[in-house]
């Protein structure tokens, strides 16, 4: 296992964590015990969940797993997401951040969390409010860091900045969607992880099992009807796709090794990227993605990936590569590089 630096933090933090949605529906507390174990074993040291994972059942089972050996990982939880029908049952208000971190607390039988990430954002609620509370919850003891979710580049920028001149807790780390099919990532918010020294984690690295290899042109998920077989990211172009699928089919036929090797790799080696958070449905699907921390990509394989995967060349980026390649910095090459 690689362990990587969250952002501009001391926290170490395994190259792959271990994302615990299916604990509490699709497996119980014997099965979540061992792929627990699996990741332990393999050298994973970090393990995320969130207040409204199966409606608190993930938190629930990852606590009673963990109940014992607490020390020996690092637990990531969120809020901000709904989580009953009541007025203050979702949001980035005081009130509510305060609120389900203790609920989090108490359900996964631990003293702090050691990353706590607000979801999504909340644009009706002051951004001072919500950065003062986290940041109470971190004088308090309650969580170690605090770090972000789903925002755009302009939301954590303001976070960051409010932080900075409040003297507060600062954001170390974003979970963010980031995939071979899913790039725009790369236009500001990986720029910002090199610039401002936040981590990147990445979610839903394989786009719900797209890049996987389970499905194909010839036998793609049923996109539409009354019960759709996906329901993940948008997927805007569906040629597209599939066309990054048959490079990723011939690296990984080529080495003789799983598809989801190919695209975890990829995403490892993208600049900024501290954790890309993997789930799985069975002990093996565990053993398989921590393999790929293994793979290094050569550049001819890199390039090919690129190439099929590379988003427009959007304005003011393109002006900016005419007109100033010469004077870009370390932060704007980690979208010019890829072009």
């Amino acid at each position: 296992m690689q362990y990587r630096n969250m952002g501009r933090s001391g926290l170490k933090v395994s190259a792959l964590s271990m994302g615990t949605l299916s604990f509490g529906e699709a497996h119980g507390v014997a099965e979540a015990r061992r792929m627990v174990d699996v990741c332990l074993d393999g050298g994973v040291n970090m393990f995320d969940t969130a207040n409204m994972y199966n409606n608190g059942r993930s938190e629930e089972v990852l606590g009673e797993v963990l109940d014992g050996r607490r020390n020996q990982v690092l637990i990531t939880s969120k809020a901000r997401m709904r989580v009953g029908d009541g007025a203050n049952d979702e949001g980035g208000s005081r009130y509510h951040i305060v609120r389900e971190c203790e609920r989090s607390l108490k359900r996964l039988r631990t003293d702090y969390i050691d990353l706590f990430l607000m979801h999504e954002w909340d644009g009706s609620t002051p951004l001072e409010e919500t950065i003062e509370a986290l940041d109470a919850l971190v004088r308090h003891g309650k969580v170690r860091y605090i770090g972000c979710s789903n925002y755009s580049g302009w939301h954590l920028m303001k976070a960051l900045h409010i932080a900075d001149t409040k003297m507060q807790s600062r954001f170390i780390a974003q979970q963010i969607h980031y995939t071979l099919e899913a790039r725009e990532a790369e236009y500001e918010l990986l720029p910002i992880a090199i610039d401002q020294g936040v981590g990147v984690m990445v979610w839903s690295p394989l786009t719900s099992g797209l890049l996987s290899g389970f499905f194909s042109r010839e036998s793609p998920p049923d996109w539409s009807g009354p019960n759709p077989a996906w329901s993940g990211p948008p997927i805007r172009d569906k040629g597209r796709l599939w066309r990054i699928v048959d490079v990723i089919t011939d690296i990984a036929g080529a080495r003789g090794i799983p598809m989801s090797h190919v695209a975890l790799a990829w995403v490892l080696a993208r600049p900024g990227v501290a954790s890309v958070v993997t789930g799985g449905l069975t002990e093996e699907h565990f053993r398989e993605n921590i393999a790929a921390v293994d793979v290094a990509l050569s550049d001819q394989e890199l390039e090919l990936l690129n190439e099929i995967s590379r988003l427009p060349y959007i304005y003011p980026y393109w002006h900016q590569r005419k007109f100033a390649a010469d004077l870009l910095g370390p932060a704007d090459w980690a979208l010019h590089s890829s072009f």
